[in-house]
């Protein structure tokens, strides 16, 4: 099992060498604006397009809890477009983290992680607007990705 490795930085400039995959948490109601996504989208627009037009065929395709959506942004780089949450609010039924949606979303991306060679990229997802716990989240990329070997750094920004 690899060790999962947290450092200073921006997951949008992913530090290693080789194929990467760019990781975070998106919600179901087709919503890109807030957070982490606006570090995506000033890099590259793929990502945010093609989450939008993922959105709006959600009728005939898979978007939904679970999904991941996995879009090249360069010949060695992927954006993993994954939806772990439920609306942008916290009301009723708590945060919009859904760490069950999250849980599917990572075991289908270590599957994609395993099959490019790629080391996977993120923040701490699912920990800004979709309102989850890292103590909750940390372990499940530990299961899904660390425990399939597949190299993980987590990014704190900051100084």
């Amino acid at each position: 099992m690899k060790p999962l490795e947290i450092i200073k930085g921006d997951a949008t400039s992913p530090q290693a060498k080789g194929p990467k995959i760019i990781a975070h948490v998106c919600n179901d109601i087709g919503g890109w604006g807030k957070g982490f996504v606006l570090g995506i989208s000033k890099r590259w627009p793929e990502p945010e397009a093609q989450f939008r037009a993922w959105h709006r065929g959600r009728s005939g395709n898979d978007f939904g809890l679970g999904a991941v959506q996995l879009v090249q942004v360069k010949p060695d780089i992927w954006v993993a477009n994954m939806v772990g949450q439920r609306g942008i609010r916290t009301g009723s039924g708590g945060p919009p983290i859904r760490y069950d949606a999250v849980r599917g979303c990572l075991a289908v991306l270590a599957g994609h992680a395993v099959e490019l060679g790629a080391s996977v990229h993120m923040p701490r997802i699912g920990c800004g607007l979709a309102g989850g716990n890292w103590s909750r989240i940390e372990p499940l990329i530990t299961e899904t990705l660390c425990g399939r070997d597949v190299d993980v750094t987590v990014y704190d920004f900051g100084n």
